[in-house]
């Protein structure tokens, strides 16, 4: 099989404080010829067996467990040659290396097993939150504060802000799944959510919940 797109070698300075082990990776990597092409394919070895680990540990996975692992590994190589100067010696580089492959073999999992689902509705999350609260004999407070927050989404938070939030938190959709569905990157779902509930908190507050002495209560 083809190596997938790479981007051009270039030579890499090794931090002050990297192993000799982690200076040869750089250096083959960084180099040009015979020597780069076996550096890379090593490389892709490495990540190609971190990515069966990975994935080997989620069932839902299944059958498909060998293609997945191979995308996984040629995404994660041109990730990792695309970053070889962020390395900074900290740890050794095929460990560095070794979490870009467990990054995409998560990734890729989660958007599988969510390949044929839909996104529950708004509605049918608040069911079941109402359940659980009921089912737990949840505290009148609780119950106050779940009806205030029922009032406050759809009145403070715009229509992308709320599905998002909904999605995430009450629905437990993977925020890489979102991203895949709403043709966003994780980075602005991050902030989307990050906004939203800035704004539910300062709503909340306003009508009189403390949720920072809450959140010590439960912890």
């Amino acid at each position: 099989m083809d190596q997938p797109t790479e981007t051009l070698p270039q030579a890499i300075a090794a931090p002050a404080f990297a192993d000799a082990e982690s200076r040869a990776w750089l250096e083959r990597l960084g180099s040009i010829g015979p020597v780069r092409e076996a550096a890379v394919a090593e490389l892709h070895a490495l990540l190609l067996r971190a990515a069966h680990f990975e994935l080997s540990r989620l069932p839902e996975v299944g059958a498909e467990r060998d293609d997945l692992a191979q995308q996984c590994a040629d995404d994660a190589l041109v990730a990792v040659l695309g970053k070889l100067g962020e390395f900074r010696g900290e740890s050794r580089f095929t460990t560095w290396a070794y979490k870009f492959a467990l990054l995409e073999a998560g990734v890729k999992a989660r958007r599988r097993a969510w390949r044929d689902r839909e996104v529950p509705l708004e509605d049918s999350a608040w069911a079941r939150l109402a359940d659980l609260g009921s089912s737990t004999q949840a505290t009148a407070e609780a119950g106050e504060l779940l009806a205030a927050l029922r009032e406050e989404i759809p009145a403070r938070l715009s229509e992308r802000q709320r599905y998002v939030l909904v999605a995430v938190t009450l629905n437990d959709v993977p925020i890489d799944v979102l991203a895949e569905r709403l043709g966003a990157t994780r980075g602005a779902l991050y902030k989307t959510l990050h906004d939203a509930r800035r704004k539910l908190r300062a709503a909340l507050a306003a009508r009189g919940f403390d949720l920072e002495d809450r959140g010590k209560e439960e912890g």
